[in-house]
């Protein structure tokens, strides 16, 4: 062995053993959120070809005595993860956790709820319009907008339009993708009725799917043991279902369901531009 291979051996073996007593040492592994990238990394990310920006959008608002009210944010939040990983070509923008919730006076809908935090419509309209804006000026081709609250699906459909009206005739299209949301509702209400579940037991807020959802993608913000040993959640407690049956399991085949309907959809949007 030359001089020159036993120098480099040895350089190899002495950073191995760094690497292995200070883990902090090794190289980042960037990922797929946004917020997790240095600028120059997420730079070359565009550059590479990662032209589509996800935007998540949650709320933060009640979700019945049993589940977090940080419910929407850590769902979608994970569950863009999930579809960039699956796209390929995606990048996550961070969490949007302001959303329009009901009126501060007199309070109404989630507001007549401690921890629920609302904003008017126009500033919710100006913060996805300006984090669109952003997001151009970055290097993103495709925005697309998953909404994992029902009440604001007009108003991401309204920003699109504006800024596609805006933009025709550059490479930058706004996709306001209404099947997310489909799919997290009517898609997995389908899939649990087929299993025998009533449309009582799933329910529309912190019910069953809900709940399962939930213990699929963030576990630690069920209350578990209350969700046991719960009566009927329909009394004025911020539910509307019963979460007594909900597991892991039956939430991972929601999670399949709005994984796989989005990313076809999101390749179906960019396909007919």
């Amino acid at each position: 062995m030359t001089k020159h291979r036993m120098k480099a051996l040895l350089v190899a073996v002495v950073l191995l053993v760094v690497r292995e007593l200070h883990p902090s040492a090794q190289p980042p592994q960037p990922g797929v959120y946004l917020e997790e990238l240095t600028w120059m990394e997420l730079h070359d990310a565009i550059r590479s070809g990662k032209t589509t920006a996800i935007v998540p959008i949650g709320g933060t608002e009640q979700s019945g005595p049993d589940i977090a009210l940080g419910k929407h944010n850590a769902r979608v939040k994970v569950l863009s993860g999930m579809i960039a990983q699956g796209l390929g070509n995606a990048i996550v923008a961070p969490v949007i956790a302001y959303v329009p919730e009901g009126s501060v006076n007199p309070p109404a809908s989630h507001m007549r709820y401690p921890g629920t935090i609302t904003v008017p419509d126009e500033t919710f309209e100006k913060t996805l319009e300006y984090a669109a804006r952003s997001l151009k000026l970055a290097g993103f081709h495709n925005i697309v907008m998953l909404g994992d609250h029902g009440s604001y699906q007009q108003m991401e459909n309204a920003v699109a339009t504006k800024l596609n009206r805006e933009w025709a005739g550059t490479p930058v299209r706004v996709f306001a993708c209404e099947e997310y949301y489909r799919a997290s509702t009517e898609g997995f209400d389908q899939i649990l009725k087929a299993r025998g579940y009533s449309a009582a037991e799933i329910g529309k807020h912190a019910g069953l799917a809900d709940a399962s959802l939930q213990l699929a993608v963030a576990s630690q913000m069920v209350r578990v043991d209350r969700l046991r040993n719960g009566s009927d959640r329909s009394r004025g407690d911020g539910s509307e279902g019963d979460a007594r049956k909900a597991s892991a399991e039956l939430g991972q085949l929601g999670v399949n369901e709005i994984v796989r309907t989005t990313i076809a959809a999101i390749r179906k949007d960019a396909a007919q531009r």
